[in-house]
């Protein structure tokens, strides 16, 4: 029994399916599947079975995950304190949304970087809303940036609110597009593929169907392609600054926006989280960081997310 196989067995059970446990580490389902399939021979239980809603916990894995969530988490204090014996620098693994990892972590993560004096290494990546919560309370993320996950109160989590910003819809001065929303073509990024997405919320609430989404790699694509006239394309206001300056963008007047929306900061409790991600929580509210969230850079393709319970770690 590894903790591998124990991360994997808690990640199926909190997420729900194999796919989702499986995104979450990114590797393949098939590697998932192996793992639990693993830790069920040796404790000679099914521990997960597929029912018409899902997974369902036998006695013995509602059992288990309650240990197995403990012992994932003991793993991680365990490499810290390693890594803390040895001098290496601190690790802070920081998960967000598409949006925010394209344009504003890696900024955060170099003024942070900068202040702890090269003792704590920043790596951020992307990961669904659903998945957020269940990895930061496993300790397989340290904080999550971007909606509020405080919800389940079972996970324990503390999500706190540091800034405020708008979702709105943009497309080309010059396009026209005719008939209700609902029959536009839609230019996205792979968060409005995430049902608990704002964005997914926006585009449920005007009645686009799946057919009218382009979906591109991240959000500057989307909004290079609005730009050429090929649709609307919905996205933080204040992400796009620089394609509003220069005119290339602007904001329709849509039901439903702007929608108005506020990031969170979520971690374990203070009794709990680790020292360098209670630093980067105190960090979100200073003026530094406001000014770093306010004003983005130009944007880059975001990181697929990768918690570090396999040998290929973060990218």
């Amino acid at each position: 029994m590894t903790l591998t196989q124990l991360s994997t067995f808690v990640l199926v059970a909190r997420l729900g399916s194999v796919k989702a446990a499986a995104r979450a580490l990114g590797v393949s389902e098939p590697a998932v599947s192996q793992s639990l399939a693993a830790l069920r021979r040796y404790l000679d239980d099914p521990l997960l079975t597929r029912s018409g809603n899902g997974m369902t916990m036998t006695a013995g894995g509602s059992r288990l995950l309650t240990i197995a969530a403990q012992m994932v988490s003991l793993g991680a204090e365990a490499e810290a304190a390693v890594r803390s014996a040895k001098g290496a620098a601190e690790q802070l693994r920081l998960v967000a949304t598409n949006s925010i990892v394209e344009f504003v972590a890696g900024p955060l993560a170099d003024a942070f970087t900068a202040r702890s004096a090269g003792s704590i290494e920043v790596s951020a990546g992307v990961a669904a809303i659903t998945e957020m919560a269940v990895l930061v309370s496993q300790r397989l993320a340290d904080l999550a940036l971007g909606p509020y996950l405080g919800g389940d109160r079972s996970l324990g989590l503390v999500s706190e609110p540091i800034f405020r910003c708008r979702l709105v819809v943009l497309a080309s001065p010059e396009a026209r597009f005719r008939g209700p929303p609902a029959q536009w073509p839609w230019l996205v990024e792979p968060a409005a593929t995430d049902p608990g997405s704002d964005v997914s919320a926006l585009l449920r609430g005007l009645g686009v169907p799946e057919s009218r989404l382009s979906v591109f790699p991240n959000q500057t694509a989307a909004w290079e392609a609005a730009v050429r006239g090929a649709g609307v394309a919905p996205g933080i206001a204040h992400l796009a600054v620089h394609q509003l300056r220069r005119r290339e963008l602007h904001v329709l007047d849509m039901p439903g926006t702007p929608l108005e929306l506020c990031w969170h900061a979520t971690t374990l409790p203070v009794d709990r989280c680790s020292a360098a991600a209670a630093s980067l929580r105190h960090f979100l509210g200073t003026p530094e960081a406001m000014k770093l969230l306010r004003s983005p850079g130009s944007g880059v393709p975001p990181s697929r997310f990768r918690p570090p319970v396999y040998v290929t770690i973060w990218s």
